[in-house]
């Protein structure tokens, strides 16, 4: 059985799936969460407080999903560039579905969502690590480059969504390309190698 503070957040996330949050009373959540209006402000003060935990349950539950979903990839034998373009189909699924993860991630928000209380860019932080952790070390400072690019890669598809079906699937294969480094690396100079030399 979820606890009083769950089951508010889980309220407060179906009544703003059907209407604005600034039209949300906070005498309705209570009401739909089974709980007490004064239990509803103990454990939130505000509905200020209120949306940012909502947020902030979002955010953590797409974090851990991210992870969980290179996990799985690992347990099915995917090598880090496997892994990783799971982690970015989950990404981008995940933020087209859910628009407080898509507005935490983008910080374009509107006025049908409550305010988070922290930057997109501490989101992403928090994003990149957790995917970096699920790999268990595996690789170096290069991979870990590499799977900055291809969580931003992704992350780009977030901002400005794309209308083809396929796009996951499209963007699975450019991450794990840009991993595994056979087809994006030729002809490119090494991170610390300066720019081309200029023939005469």
């Amino acid at each position: 059985m979820p606890s009083a503070r769950e089951s508010l957040l889980i309220a407060a996330q179906s009544a703003l799936a059907a209407q604005p949050w600034a039209t949300v009373r906070m005498v309705e959540v209570a009401a739909a969460a089974g709980v007490s209006r004064q239990t509803l402000y103990n454990e939130f003060r505000t509905k200020e407080g209120l949306g940012a935990a909502l947020v902030a349950r979002q955010v953590d539950g797409f974090v851990t999903g991210a992870a969980d979903a290179v996990t799985a990839a690992r347990r099915s034998g995917g090598d880090p560039a496997v892994c990783c373009a799971a982690a970015a189909v989950w990404i981008l699924c995940r933020a087209r579905e859910e628009p407080l993860v898509r507005a935490a991630l983008t910080g374009f928000w509107n006025s049908r969502l409550p305010l988070p209380e922290v930057p997109p860019a501490q989101v992403v932080e928090r994003l990149a690590a957790g995917i970096l952790d699920a790999l268990s070390g595996e690789g170096g400072a290069e991979l870990r480059r590499a799977c900055e690019a291809g969580l931003r890669l992704a992350l780009s598809y977030v901002v400005v969504p794309p209308t083809e079906p396929d796009a996951p699937a499209r963007v699975a294969a450019v991450v794990s390309a840009l991993l595994s480094g056979s087809s994006v690396r030729g002809g490119l100079p090494a991170p610390d190698a300066g720019p081309p030399t200029r023939r005469p």
